[in-house]
């Protein structure tokens, strides 16, 4: 508690949220820049893959929109933790939760590129 008697979030508690926090941040725009490129190389191939490129960026934009809501969630939630071991317990089950997310979207994302890599790979008739 502060002189004023309101909750403080220690500095060391801080620091190692915003880094937990960084981290998610890097690995998820990795991920979309990956995205990203993937569905411009894509789209290169035609028509046929237009489609394929097009389900990968709604699907990115999808991915992109529930995590910020996740991370805005989490931050409000810490706004109302009412002691440390509430701030360790949310900041732990904010990690966990987001790097299952990241792996089961990464997993998703792959099964849909190599969708649009086969039918753009698939002769013509």
């Amino acid at each position: 508690m502060s002189e004023n008697g309101h909750f403080e979030i220690p500095k060391e508690m801080r620091s190692m949220a915003e880094a937990s926090f960084d981290q998610a941040r890097a690995a998820f725009e990795k991920f979309v820049t990956s995205a990203q490129q993937t569905a411009g190389s894509l789209e290169e191939r035609g028509a046929s893959v237009r489609a394929g490129a097009k389900d990968i960026g709604t699907k990115a934009m999808s991915y992109a929109e529930k995590n910020v809501q996740a991370s805005l969630d989490y931050a409000q939630s810490l706004l109302h933790a009412k002691d440390l071991t509430e701030i360790m317990r949310l900041h732990s089950e904010y990690v966990q939760t987001q790097m299952r997310s990241l792996a089961e979207q990464a997993s998703e994302m792959g099964q849909i590129v190599s969708r649009a890599a086969m039918e753009a790979a698939k002769p013509k008739t």
